[in-house]
């Protein structure tokens, strides 16, 4: 081990960060550069040359025209985009027209009725983590939330509306939402 070059190993200056290439807008040199949204290959000139691409390419999709749809808004074709979210189904008159397809794997059959409003039915949301949630359909009026997924049945104790569905080590069981209401069963 001590037969090893120090200068191989240099804290400022690592093999990976070079990228040798030529910047194509001035001809200096590219290296990889690191902000807070992750990599990209900038040019070393920056302050005269303000030349970056992404350090991994993306394949983007073309918007694809779905022939024979029809936006309930405004009538025009609706079309397969890429957006930051990933891939939706949109108008194609976007900026005048916003609206945009929900993907719903519920059946109407199967909606539960909110139990705070009775107006709007729960269903299924994401929140900016990653974990699902279930709240009411009328939101900016009703705020009610759920984070487990609901039972269209009511509580015997209570008389709450719904019941959620837990998983445990124990196996599933259905549980009163409500903090003050212990009633538990297994499925």
């Amino acid at each position: 081990m001590s037969k090893i070059d120090p200068q191989l190993f240099n804290v400022h200056e690592h093999a990976l960060d070079k990228e040798f290439e030529l910047c194509p807008a001035c001809g200096s040199e590219l290296s990889v550069r690191h902000s807070k949204h992750g990599g990209f290959v900038g040019c070393n000139n920056y302050p005269t040359c303000d030349y970056t691409r992404p350090l991994v390419q993306h394949e983007s999709i073309e918007t694809q025209v779905i022939s024979g749809s029809v936006c309930p808004k405004c009538g025009n074709e609706l079309a397969v985009k890429s957006g930051r979210f990933g891939i939706f189904i949109g108008c194609t008159h976007y900026p005048e027209c916003t609206h945009i397809e929900k993907h719903d794997n519920t059946n109407q059959a199967e909606q539960i009725t909110c139990p705070q409003c009775a107006k709007g039915h729960l269903e299924s949301r994401t929140s900016r983590y990653g974990k699902t949630f279930f709240a009411c359909s009328a939101y900016p009026k009703c705020k009610f939330i759920v984070n487990y997924p609901p039972y269209n049945e009511a509580c015997p104790d209570c008389g709450f509306g719904i019941l959620v569905e837990r998983k445990g080590a124990a196996g599933s069981r259905v549980e009163c939402p409500q903090k003050s209401c212990k009633y538990k069963r297994a499925l």
